[in-house]
């Protein structure tokens, strides 16, 4: 992958829906950051979330993004909540090369509740209950699950303790949303969803500290968690704890802009950047695979009026098949 350059006016910057991998040498970091427009939209769009909820889909779907974008083979990579706050479920996962989906599951009524008691943290919405990472690479292969508590902290935090503790990993996590709010070229107001951010880990190279190179794959039996007091990443975790929602978020700001202000004194590099697309992987043959396993119980019961009708929890799209295709099968 081609190097970018240090002079921030000769960037081709990657822009929006972008995953950009940066090195800082100095510090010996490694990681990710991007920003999400067009992408963020289409998916919240879709569904219509009352905000609280939307911005809650939107951090676990940065949080993918910069995640699923590490992997080094075909397969996905899931992130989800289960917990018995208002919002009792969500799910992001990241197809490769570039597909990402993402919903939401609440309580209306216990959502409406929250909101009006002024109870709108993440805490409050997800209550107690486990953040899922997942990676499967396909058939034949044993799935990864890595699960860590949901405690009381923000999606940020949360993900940070999750490689601290489960991959041993120095890992700091930040993740912003924003509402914008404008006018069209008609002068019409327009909303648009916007969300930013950065996972930065301390991978050192000398052989005294030698780290897991990536995400997943090694078998961890001889990493130092000592690493997580080291200088140079004290350094690097204060610098990123610095970034606020507006740097992550702002338009005007480029993902690689921001990083030059970060790190520029320690040599950051930024690499070939990983475009992510809002793309579901339901198909009318996949679901219609499902019905043929039905029982014909079980297809009189999800029958209407002599057809059945399937809406992705993803997508949206609704499949719809006449029963009595499932019934003579």
């Amino acid at each position: 992958m081609a190097e970018a350059t240090v002079e921030l006016k000769e960037l081709d910057f990657a822009g929006d829906d972008r995953v950009v991998p940066f090195q800082v040498e100095g510090l010996d970091v490694r990681g990710r950051a991007v920003q999400l427009g067009p992408l963020l939209n289409a998916i919240l769009g879709r569904h219509d979330y009352p905000a609280p909820v939307a911005r809650l889909l939107a951090e676990a779907i940065v949080l993918t993004a910069l995640l699923g974008t590490s992997l080094k083979f075909d397969g996905k990579f899931t992130v989800q909540t289960k917990g018995d706050g208002p919002v009792d479920l969500l799910v992001a996962d990241f197809s490769t090369p570039d597909a990402l989906r993402a919903y939401a599951r609440y309580d209306e009524e216990a959502l409406a509740t929250a909101v009006k008691q002024g109870r709108t943290a993440p805490p409050d919405l997800l209550g107690e209950g486990v953040l899922a990472f997942t990676i499967d690479q396909g058939r034949g292969m044993q799935p990864y699950q890595g699960i860590v508590p949901l405690d009381g902290s923000s999606l940020e935090e949360i993900a940070g303790v999750y490689f601290r503790q489960s991959e041993q990993i120095p890992t700091k996590v930040r993740l912003g949303v924003a509402e914008l709010f404008d006018r069209d070229a008609e002068g019409r107001p327009r909303h648009n969803w916007r969300a930013g951010g950065l996972v930065a880990q301390f991978l050192p190279q000398a052989p005294e500290r030698m780290r897991q190179p990536d995400l997943h794959g090694g078998d961890g039996d001889e990493r130092d968690t000592d690493l997580a007091d080291d200088d140079a990443w004290s350094e690097a975790r204060t610098l990123v704890e610095t970034i606020d929602t507006d740097e992550l978020t702002d338009p005007q700001v480029p993902i690689e802009r921001l990083l030059f202000r970060l790190f520029h004194e320690r040599g950051v590099r930024v690499y070939e950047p990983q475009t992510v697309h809002d793309r579901c992987s339901c198909s009318r043959e996949k679901i219609k695979s499902v019905l043929t396993g039905f029982s014909a119980e079980e297809i009189e019961e999800s029958q209407e009026d002599g057809q059945i009708a399937v809406t992705c929890e993803f997508c949206s799209t609704t499949y719809r098949y006449e029963a009595a295709e499932f019934a003579a099968a």
